[in-house]
């Protein structure tokens, strides 16, 4: 099967569980979110929106992550999120965050299923990971049938993200474009989980950032989203029974088997991270400084 339609399968999959179904869940949770704030994996100084449950700072909870050389992630430079089809009231505190660029990851088909209300003073930009429009056909390539077999699925999406040459050039364009533009910026794709994900897990190594943080900061998805996660696989259970729920839960949610199968392909295919970064994704010496320089204070 081919792989890059896996993926597409998989986006389509998610555009089509997520939008509405998510909201609701996220709007019903709506009370409970100032009390999960509060939480040790939830950031505090971020605000929480109703609508984009899994927006955040990069820069994660308690003042911003300690780097390898006794350094910290700065924070309000990036924000990751999912899609942006926000509230009137999580517009507003969006418009207040003064963002000056928004990267949308998603596909064509994903972006006219559900468009960014992009946010006051923002420059919108989309950068097509996938790089092909999902359709119909293409959303029964996901095998929904296990959950073992949704998580061998997100695990080759990760590995993509690596040896996809196209990919990765949309990576490194995505990278150069948030070196290259001054104040705070957000990026996001459908979920906030997976093209996000893994432009962050990018984006905290850079600022050097050890890799169990990486992680952690990748698997806060499961708590910020767990409502829409919940509500999700409840959908797909009811329409299509447990074991096709249980397969739902797993691609609407993220482990660290699927990050890690990324890295690992890094150093299987270029050696170092930093190599990753140099051939892999076209990055200059100065576009990986000035990164690090702008994340890191």
């Amino acid at each position: 099967m081919n792989s890059r339609l896996i993926i597409v399968g998989i986006a389509a999959a998610l555009t089509v569980g997520l939008s509405g179904c998510g909201q609701s869940a996220s709007n019903e949770s709506a009370a409970t979110t100032s009390s999960q704030s509060s939480q040790a994996t939830v950031a505090a100084v971020t605000p929480r929106l109703v609508s984009a449950n899994n927006f955040r700072d990069l820069a994660g909870p308690d003042g911003g992550y300690t780097t390898s050389d006794g350094r910290r992630v700065r924070e309000g430079v990036l924000y990751r999120s999912n899609a942006l089809i926000t509230n009137d009231a999580d517009a507003a505190t969006l418009d207040a965050l003064g963002l000056k660029a928004v990267y949308d990851l998603r596909t064509e088909a994903e972006i006219a299923k559900g468009p960014d209300r992009v946010p006051a003073g923002a420059n919108y930009t989309n950068v097509n990971i996938i790089g092909v429009t999902p359709s119909a056909s293409v959303a029964s390539s996901v095998d929904l049938s296990t959950p073992e077999g949704a998580g061998a699925l997100l695990t080759g999406m990760n590995r993509q993200f690596v040896t996809d040459a196209a990919m990765r050039v949309q990576f490194g364009k995505l990278l150069t474009e948030i070196a290259a533009t001054d104040g705070p910026q957000l990026f996001h794709c459908t979920a906030g989980k997976d093209r996000a994900g893994w432009t962050s897990a990018m984006l905290l190594k850079i600022a050097g950032v050890d890799d169990a943080t990486v992680m952690s900061n990748y698997l806060l998805t499961n708590e910020y989203s767990k409502d829409s996660i919940a509500a999700t696989a409840a959908q797909v259970t009811a329409a299509k029974g447990e074991q096709a729920g249980a397969a739902m839960k797993v691609i609407a949610g993220v482990s660290p088997e699927f990050l890690q199968a990324g890295l690992d392909e890094i150093s299987t295919n270029f050696g170092t991270f930093d190599n990753y970064l140099t051939s892999g994704l076209g990055l200059s010496t100065d576009t990986i400084s000035t990164l690090k320089t702008k994340l890191t204070v």
